[in-house]
């Protein structure tokens, strides 16, 4: 009974402390708004916002900073219906180029940020429909204001934190098993990477190839794979523009390149394996061959590389390490999230192989590192 009520005590003394902070903070800006140049109280305003966030305290955030400052912009209308042009004229009637664009581009992301925050305080693992739908209407949200960024190069940063975010969101998502809903806005987000020539250059590679695999992993987890190993190839090509590119201008040292490339190459190159290794073993059922096993038992004895697997992952892998990764992604179950212990649910002899080959290829792996 005693810690129940110390319990009580505590929850009732940071509710106290929360509505204190929240009625010190509508004095101060009451207090000041009128004293101060609207500029500058407006910058504080985010930046103490900010600070909120950082302490997890998004519903004060949201309703005495994000919020207040939104409160000057006429929005009689619904955000998850509204088009480009109506959302620019509530938003930015100045234009892109006035000095407030963006503190409000600053506030409308703040504003979403702390909805899903506050969206996960009250139902972590998003196990309610409506946590789910709210979600999505943030997405939403996020992609309107990305959009109305995107032809203006110099607000490249309101694109690239934008894609944090939706990454954010729909990495949640995809972890409840609603892929198939993130998987517009993880392209999207994708996209605008490649849209915008700042955000295409080598300091931003690792975080487009961290896009383009978990669009990958979208199209996997929706029984997709085709589209999966399309989009990995699709984004090798891409890789390997950036990489001519980079050839040609040498701005950074070739060894800290070469880093860069390698890693987005290796992801890349499982998200292809993934589904390349069962692939190229499938039977055409309109040509007739006699079906040549070997001896998994036999085999073991042989050297490095004894199997159709592991040739395949010498040709496409260069280290022990992203060889296993690649094992790995070929027998994580993507609508589980577990590694598939048993026998794939299948006629084909030929993918059950596959499947012991590889267990057979991560074993031998983990005893040679």
């Amino acid at each position: 009974m005693r810690k129940k009520k110390a319990l009580a005590t505590t929850e009732e003394e940071k509710h106290e402390f929360r509505r204190r902070c929240a009625t010190s903070l509508f004095n101060i800006w009451t207090k000041y708004a009128p004293r101060l140049p609207a500029d500058y109280y407006n910058e504080k305003l985010l930046k103490v916002g900010d600070s909120l966030c950082q302490m997890k305290e998004y519903k004060l955030a949201l309703l005495q900073c994000y919020g207040r400052y939104l409160q000057q912009f006429n929005t009689n209308f619904d955000e998850n219906k509204v088009d480009v042009t109506q959302f620019k004229a509530a938003f930015f009637p100045k234009g892109f180029r006035d000095k407030t664009a963006g503190l409000t581009f600053h506030a409308l992301s703040g504003k979403n940020m702390c909805n899903y925050q506050l969206v996960c305080d009250s139902d972590e693992n998003l196990q309610n429909k409506e946590s789910v739908v709210q979600c999505l209407h943030i997405l939403s949200s996020l992609r309107l204001i990305m959009q109305v960024a995107l032809p203006q190069e110099h607000l490249c940063w309101i694109i690239f934190n934008g894609t944090i975010y939706i990454y954010t969101i729909c990495r949640k998502l995809m972890a409840i098993g609603q892929s198939s809903k993130a998987l517009e806005y993880l392209l999207w987000a994708s996209m605008c990477m490649e849209s915008l020539v700042p955000l295409l250059s080598l300091r931003y590679l690792t975080w487009r190839t961290t896009l383009y695999t978990a669009v990958c992993q979208c199209c996997y987890d929706c029984q997709a794979g085709i589209h999966g190993e399309a989009f990995a190839r699709r984004a090798l090509a891409k890789i390997d523009e950036l990489r001519q590119l980079e050839l040609m201008s040498s701005s950074k040292s070739q060894e800290e390149s070469r880093r860069y490339f390698r890693e987005a190459t290796i992801k890349m190159a499982v998200m292809i394996f993934k589904r390349g290794v069962f692939e190229s073993r499938r039977k055409n059922k309109a040509v007739f061959r006699p079906k040549i096993r070997i001896n998994l038992r036999e085999v073991q004895t042989l050297s490095w590389p004894r199997t159709v697997t592991e040739r395949l992952l010498d040709e496409m892998f260069d280290s022990t390490a992203s060889r296993f990764l690649a094992v790995l992604e070929a027998l994580s179950d993507s609508n589980r999230r577990i590694l598939q212990t048993g026998p794939i649910v299948t006629d084909e002899v030929e993918i059950h192989d596959v499947v012991s080959e590889l267990f057979m290829a991560g074993r031998e792996l983990l005893i040679s590192k």
